[in-house]
């Protein structure tokens, strides 16, 4: 991550001064896990299942996404039928509810190691610290990928009239910093 987006990202909290208490660390871990297991992120973090859902949006519990969709080993479909297919990189981020989502990115699922459907708080906060089970990223990985991957930025403001997680993607960065200063704890 750049030193610089990294500072900004900390500045006035208490990370900036590495005196994160543990108390700080959990409050934002739960503000974390807040957005984590909402489901316009779990949908797409799935593993080896390789098939996105569609889970409590207005679909209902339990809903595989429709046309009986696979994400393969290539995780982009490439092997059935690619993500592309309906997920059109284009700018036209104001499709309505219903209509295929779109982002300026090739539409893709996070890799298997990143799959945390239906994990408890305690389970995924455990994932995310390690490395070993977190696809190798360590904290300044993740921070750097909430503020800079399209597929972030468009889950926190997905348009027509999509449901979204609280918060954006640079207060979920600030607090992603703030758990990892105060050393990942995990209640």
């Amino acid at each position: 991550m750049r030193p610089v987006l990294f500072a900004l990202l900390i500045a006035g909290t208490p990370l900036a001064a590495q005196n994160v208490s543990r108390e700080e660390g959990l409050a934002a871990w739960e503000r974390i896990y807040a957005v984590a297991s909402h489901p316009r992120c779990t949908n797409c973090h799935v593993g080896a299942q390789e098939e996105p859902m569609w889970e409590g949006l207005s679909y209902g519990r339990g809903t595989a996404h429709g046309i009986g969709v696979k994400a393969d080993e290539s995780r982009i479909g490439a092997e059935s039928m690619p993500c592309r297919t309906c997920h059109v990189t284009a700018a036209g981020r104001e499709t309505p509810a219903h209509a295929p989502a779109q982002i300026d990115d090739a539409w893709r699922l996070p890799p298997v190691e990143l799959d945390w459907l239906g994990e408890s708080s305690a389970a995924l906060c455990a994932q995310l610290r390690d490395p070993e089970r977190n696809d190798g990223h360590e904290i300044t990985d993740l921070v750097d990928h909430l503020t800079s991957s399209p597929f972030v930025a468009w889950g926190f403001a997905p348009g027509g009239g999509r449901s979204t997680p609280p918060g954006s993607p640079v207060e979920m960065a600030r607090d992603v910093a703030l758990w990892g200063g105060a050393g990942a704890p995990c209640k």
